[in-house]
């Protein structure tokens, strides 16, 4: 029996979204295609009727998982809730973010994997993660209203980037205690610090 085009871009689009959210449980290397495909509700020997191999299913479940500021963000301009360098902080440092590396941030999640992953992957992510960066300077540029020049311009990038990489560090620091109290302040430090230093 012949699927349509319509029907294998379903099942495509629901091995990814599988993949996304197991290889963000488990890691990268955590989880076979024998099992992916199985949750997926399918057999191993389909997996090649959607991908040439392993990296491209690694590389288009991550690059999935991205973008959720991107789309906030989208979202905002349609009249949805405002993203603000605040929210986007608490929203990132929260425990459900913590609790739930499955449908969170995958480069908080993976991000050893990820360095030592091929190529392509490692070029998907490094384009979000500019995005986020210009993103996070824009958001800390309004926060203190203020847009004057290269310097500016160049203080609001340097904040970002200590930021994006004190929001992912943070995160994997409070998953990898076994402490709780210390897990709770870990996210609520860095956020404090975080947004006193961008004000």
């Amino acid at each position: 029996m012949r699927h349509s085009k319509a029907e294998k871009a379903k099942t495509h689009k629901r091995i990814v979204a599988v993949a996304s959210k197991r290889f963000r449980e488990e890691g990268l290397a955590g989880i076979g295609i024998a099992d992916l495909m199985r949750e997926a509700g399918l057999t191993v020997g389909g997996f090649y009727k959607h991908f040439k191999s392993r990296d491209e299913l690694v590389a288009e479940a991550v690059g999935s998982a991205l973008g959720v500021w991107k789309h906030q963000v989208e979202a905002a301009a349609s009249g949805g809730p405002t993203v603000t360098y605040q929210s986007l902080i608490d929203d990132y440092l929260s425990e459900a973010q913590r609790n739930h590396p499955g449908t969170g941030c995958p480069v908080s999640a993976l991000a050893g994997d990820i360095a030592r992953s091929d190529k392509r992957t490692r070029a998907v992510v490094t384009r979000q993660i500019r995005d986020n960066i210009a993103l996070v300077a824009t958001l800390i540029r309004d926060t203190n209203q203020n847009d004057q020049g290269e310097k500016d311009k160049s203080a609001a990038r340097a904040q970002a980037v200590l930021t994006y990489c004190a929001l992912v560090g943070a995160i994997g620091v409070a998953r990898a205690v076994s402490d709780e109290q210390l897990s709770r302040e870990i996210l609520k430090t860095v956020a404090q610090l975080l947004k006193s230093h961008a004000s």
